[in-house]
């Protein structure tokens, strides 16, 4: 039986993709499919729905407001994601489903480079995700293998506890680092990458939008690693502080040159540094108590809720204390 599964793909002008990516899932059986386009001119929306999509005009331009918007329009129990580039494989549909149908996982992202064929992504691409996934491990403490895969799939639940604003590419970050941020159960499948159509140009660009998506990996680290995200500054604090005063160290003891003003800002930076990267340990203390006492929390709210329903009467309760009347009387 095919799961109750909603298909959501964000397009802007893939008028030339779009068709077939829609008809393989239908293929597969899942004929829930919304597209949320963010204005093409190239006729996507009228190619969509064609191919028997439903299809809503986003209201703001940008991939992460495609996805927000589209999620109000959404009331299954299971929503994958999907570009409408056709560089993804809908037969791989059932891959990304199957944790979640069997409970194991509450969030699923499909892993590109774990079987990448290298005609499907150019060497600088190659080099940016493997940077950026690193860099991600590094910074939140997870390895997700492929953080900026645009084939996933998640429950509603585990959707509703992440609050998005992400408008752009970086909307793939912030739904895994929200995994960490949120304890979100999340597994990662191989899926297949194929290149892009020669008639579809590509609406990423590799240098603009892959520093987006490291600052954003970065600012994120704020509420995930505070001490590495004070700790990074403070550390360079530190080290500038220590190559002025290396610097006033040589003039004083060689040439008997003294820099006052300079030895003061060593000084500082250095105190600055140790500050930022105590802070940083402090605020992760308070963020470790917080998840504690939310974890603790929604565990009790859980409870409640099972003993509630188990205190409902049944109909077959209600049967049984229901008084018979004998008629006759």
């Amino acid at each position: 039986m095919t799961p109750d599964v909603c298909v959501l793909i964000p397009t802007f002008n893939e008028a030339s993709t779009i068709g077939p990516v829609v008809d393989g899932f239908v293929e597969q059986g899942y004929t829930n499919v919304l597209v949320i386009d963010g204005g093409s001119t190239d006729g996507t929306r009228e190619v969509a729905t064609t191919h028997g999509a439903r299809v809503v005009e986003q209201r703001r331009s940008g991939k992460g407001q495609a996805v927000r918007e589209g999620l109000e329009y959404v009331d299954t129990e299971y929503i994958v994601l999907i570009d409408g580039d056709s560089t993804y494989d809908p037969a791989d549909v059932d891959r990304l489903l199957e944790p979640l149908v069997e409970g194991r996982a509450e969030h699923v992202i499909g892993d590109r480079l774990a079987e990448l064929d290298e005609r499907a992504m150019s060497r600088l691409n190659r080099i940016g995700n493997r940077i950026i996934n690193s860099a991600f491990t590094v910074v939140h403490g997870r390895d997700f293998g492929d953080i900026l895969s645009g084939y996933r799939a998640f429950t509603r639940g585990s959707l509703e506890q992440i609050r998005l604003s992400a408008d752009g590419f970086t909307i793939e970050t912030e739904l895994a680092a929200a995994c960490v941020k949120h304890r979100i159960r999340t597994a990662v499948v191989p899926v297949g990458y194929a290149p892009r159509p020669s008639e579809s140009e590509t609406n990423l660009d590799p240098i603009r939008d892959g520093g987006r998506i490291i600052h954003t990996l970065y600012s994120l680290a704020r509420m995930n690693n505070p001490t590495f995200y004070f700790g990074s500054v403070g550390g360079l604090s530190v080290l500038f502080g220590v190559l002025i005063g290396a610097f006033v160290g040589y003039e004083w003891f060689i040439l008997h040159v003294s820099h006052e003003a300079l030895a003061v800002v060593s000084a500082f930076a250095i105190l600055l540094g140790v500050q930022l990267f105590m802070f940083g340990v402090l605020s992760d203390m308070v963020i470790a108590v917080n998840r504690e006492h939310t974890r603790q929390v929604e565990a009790v709210a859980a409870q409640l809720q099972q003993e509630r329903e188990s205190d409902e009467p049944t109909a077959e309760d209600t049967d049984e204390r229901t008084p018979t009347i004998d008629p006759r009387k």
